[in-house]
Formats: C-alpha cells, structure tokens, sequence
C-alpha cells in the first residue's frame, strides 16, 4: 500500500481521537425531563450492585422498592435504606403505581416469569443479562414484546455501552484490523464461584449458578458478554456451535461444568471465534483478542491496546511523525496504540445512562429483546453442545 493511501484509506491516526465515544458522552449534555422510580426484583450481587449505580443517579434513577425471597438479603437493604419499600412476593412491587421501570435481576430460569409480569403491569423493564434461559422461553418473549411497543425493553450486556467498546466496533467496522479472522475470548478464575450460604438449605438458591435447573453456568455468567459483542460488532451471528468442558477441578455437588471451551464458526465473515473460562486458574483473567491481517485489538473490560501488524506499524510510525498529522497514543515500549487515554468507568454506568435516554425518548435500546434475544440463543445452543458433546447449528 502507497504511504498517501495509506492515510487516506486507514486513517487510523485520525480515527484514535475522532471516533465516537458512545452513547454515554452526549447523553451528559442533555436536559433532564425526569427521575425514574424503580422497583428491584432481586437482590442478590447483581441487584444490590445495580441500586449502588443508580444510588449515584439521583438525578435520573431513585429506586423506591426491591422484591427479594431471601431474609438476610431483604433485612440489610431495609436497614441501609430505610425508606426503601421491601417485599418478597415481587407482584406486590408490581402493584404499586409509584414504580415507573422495573429491573429484573433474578436467576436465569426465573427472568421469563418475572420480565413478562413487569410487561403486563406496564412498566418499563431492564432485564439483566443472559435476557433468557431456554430457546423456548426467547421465540415466546420476542413474540409477547409486541403487544407492548410502548414499554422500554433493555438488556443488562452492559459492554454494548462502553466508549472503549464503541471505539473497537468503529475499528471492526472500517477496516483498521484489515481482514480478522480469529477471536480469542476467556474470562478465567481460580476460585470456586461459590457463595457462602448462611444454612444448607439455601444453598440452591445462593448458588444457583450452579445447578442446570437455574443457570447456564460459565456461558452465560461471564462468556455472553463477548459474544455479544461479536455478534453486535460484525452484525452476525455462528453458524455452527461446539462446545466442550466438565466438572474437571471442584467436585462439591456443582452441576454446571467448571472449566468450559466453546467454539464458533462463522462462515459469512470467514471467522473463527474460541470463547473459553476456567475457574483452575487466574493468570489470563479477563482476555478478549481481535485479530486481522492489519492488526490485534487486545481488550480489558475497562481499557485496550490495537497492535498493527510489523508492516502497519512501520507506516504508522511514518505517519506519526509527518507534521500536523493527528498524534498517536502509543504504549510505552510503542508496540502498541492506545484506545482510551484512561480505562473507561464500569460498563453499568453508561448502559443505564443509554437506558435513561432510550426512557425519555422512547427509543430502541441498543441491546434489545432482538439482538440480545440472538445472544440468548447463542448460549443456549453452546450449552446443548456441552452437556450433549453435539455439534449445534444455528438455524435461523
């Protein structure tokens, strides 16, 4: 490639301070109409979690009730929130009229039940990630939402959200990395993923993640959110699904598998994607690369390097000297281009601020009940394939 076209066809100089930084920048900006009363549906890490954002949203979110089954979760938010409205049959939360969006951050088998009673109460609903459970519950869901168009549906794959995120879609999508071919995904641990539980018998429902009957386990806890972002990125889904693991290091009566590999192939975009966690071992943690023939993308959850292959590199450095160019944030031992000046903040942040907006304007979330519904599938059929040892086959 000539050094002019070069510049002009790659821009990736340009693109490192001009690409958009999500929907969270402009959001900042505009003028706040109102604050949102919210009801909690469960309580437990991810919905106490969520009401400690939005707590820091007083200008937008004020949550006013939360349903939780378990006393020793119920009790202390009572406690540190004392005008805060308690239940624990949530259709109680549902009744009260004060409640204008609901979030629903119960364990997976429960979201079908409790997503569709918020729906026919006409509230708003934020629906914490993995949006569903079976395949059956999805079709059900993606049909039932039209009878209600004028309720505001999101789903909790917060990631969609990040400016860091939206910058790397931006790269996918114009070509930076060049032609990618092979997605390396893992979010590892070394750890049981096991919650302590104040007597035996609420063990099931503490650590439901688990046990099938309620969970899809490492797919759905942590790989969904890579996957969905492949799926959102490069707008497509996998052909086929094959997926591999076992209950290999933590044999405490767990059902869902410990150490777990799926693999994808996407035939229309000519791409391999391995999506793998383990819970033996914490050395990679959290590890998202994105590789083309032009360059790697090399992701945290909150910060990221794009590393141009030997002969990029050498234009770009070219480039980075020519006066007046656009400078280039490069690594310290200049391997690599930074993405972000600083790591980004936590991805609820922006997904809420987005939410917040899509609530006043009654716009389409950008992880919706279609795109995350595909998502949902996505991990569905990748679990099949792991306690089945089947290969599985998307099929519209």
């Amino acid at each position: 490639m000539k050094r002019r076209d070069f510049i002009q066809k790659a821009g990736v100089a340009a693109a490192v301070s001009s690409l958009p930084l999500g929907v969270g920048a402009s959001i900042l900006t505009q003028k706040r109409k109102k604050i949102y009363h919210v009801g909690i549906i469960g309580y437990g890490d991810r919905g106490s979690g969520l009401h400690r954002v939005m707590s820091r949203m007083p200008d937008k979110f004020l949550v006013k009730a939360i349903a939780e089954v378990l006393p020793f979760r119920a009790q202390p938010a009572a406690e540190q929130y004392p005008d805060l409205k308690v239940h624990q049959d949530y259709r109680k939360l549902l009744d009260s009229a004060e409640i204008d969006t609901v979030v629903v951050s119960t364990p997976l088998n429960a979201h079908f039940e409790h997503a569709k009673a918020v729906l026919e109460a006409g509230k708003n609903l934020y629906l914490e990630k993995t949006m569903l459970f079976t395949l059956e519950e999805i079709q059900a869901f993606q049909k039932l939402v039209r009878n209600y168009p004028n309720q505001t549906i999101q789903v909790g794959h917060q990631y969609r959200y990040s400016p860091l995120y939206f910058k790397v879609k931006d790269y996918i999508q114009k070509g930076w990395l060049g032609k990618i071919t092979q997605v390396s995904a893992r979010w590892d641990r070394n750890a049981s993923w096991r919650r302590p539980v104040p007597s035996p018998e609420f063990e099931r429902q503490v650590n439901w993640r688990m046990y099938k009957e309620y969970s899809g386990g490492l797919v759905a806890e942590l790989l969904s959110h890579q996957m969905d972002f492949i799926n959102w990125a490069f707008d497509t889904v996998p052909d086929r699904i094959y997926g591999t693991g076992g209950i290999d290091y933590y044999k405490d009566g767990r059902e869902t598998f410990d150490n777990v590999h799926v693999t994808l192939r996407y035939e229309q975009a000519g791409m391999v994607g391995n999506f793998g966690a383990t819970c033996g071992n914490q050395y990679e943690g959290y590890a998202f690369k994105i590789k083309g023939t032009e360059g790697t993308i090399s992701l945290l959850t909150n910060d990221g390097v794009f590393y141009p292959e030997p002969e990029a590199k050498a234009k770009l450095q070219e480039v980075d000297g020519v006066s007046g160019a656009t400078p280039i944030t490069w690594t310290e031992n200049r391997n690599g281009i930074k993405l972000v000046d600083e790591p980004t903040m936590d991805g609820t942040i922006y997904a809420l601020e987005d939410y917040y907006r899509c609530l006043e304007e009654k716009a389409t979330p950008l992880c919706n009940v279609e795109n995350a519904g595909n998502t949902a599938k996505l991990v569905a059929l990748a679990n099949q394939s792991l306690y089945q040892g089947e290969l599985k086959t998307w099929n519209g």
